[in-house]
């Protein structure tokens, strides 16, 4: 079974298990992505051709990483001006394993959405079971005098008369 998805432009025949290196799509690394723009699906023998999209087809796939292409170099020269220009640019990539072509509105399988809070979960449970240790552990610091709270008034609480007063002359 196959599908030709549409994404960031271009269009990719996919399969389940097939990596995939497309346009930079937000999201990190195991996340689940779903490409609802399915242009043709084939199981078999039957093939079912969209127009444009194959109604109820989704394609389901997990970002692997995100990645930078190799280096484009643009070059611009007018001859005879002493006028060369040089321009690099990496475009950003999204390398995504396909993990199922789903049909007749099926939805995704929850396995890697299932996963991931129950790793969070273990995380919060850890980092409660820390907290009160280390705050048991740790004396309470006194706290310092209250300082001034604007610059003004700094300034007024902090004025000696440093310069004596002459006396006036006569």
């Amino acid at each position: 079974m196959y599908a030709v998805i549409k994404t960031g432009g271009k269009q990719y025949r996919v399969a389940a298990n097939d990596k995939i290196t497309i346009e930079k799509l937000e999201g990190a690394p195991g996340d689940q992505v779903t490409f609802s723009d399915v242009l043709m699906v084939a199981n078999g023998g039957t093939v079912e051709i969209g127009a444009p999209l194959v109604s109820g087809a989704t394609v389901v796939g997990e970002i692997a990483g995100q990645q930078k292409s190799d280096t484009v170099y643009i070059f611009k020269k007018r001859r005879r001006k002493h006028h060369r220009r040089r321009n690099g640019h990496r475009q950003l990539l999204t390398a995504v394993t396909i993990t199922e072509i789903l049909t007749g509105g099926a939805k995704p399988a929850a396995k890697a959405k299932a996963e991931k809070p129950a790793k969070a979960e273990a995380k919060v449970e850890a980092k409660s079971e820390a907290a009160p240790a280390a705050t048991e552990a740790k004396p309470a610091k006194a706290k310092p005098e209250a300082k001034a709270e604007t610059k003004s008034e700094a300034k007024t609480e902090k004025k000696p008369s440093s310069r004596a007063k002459k006396p006036a002359k006569e």
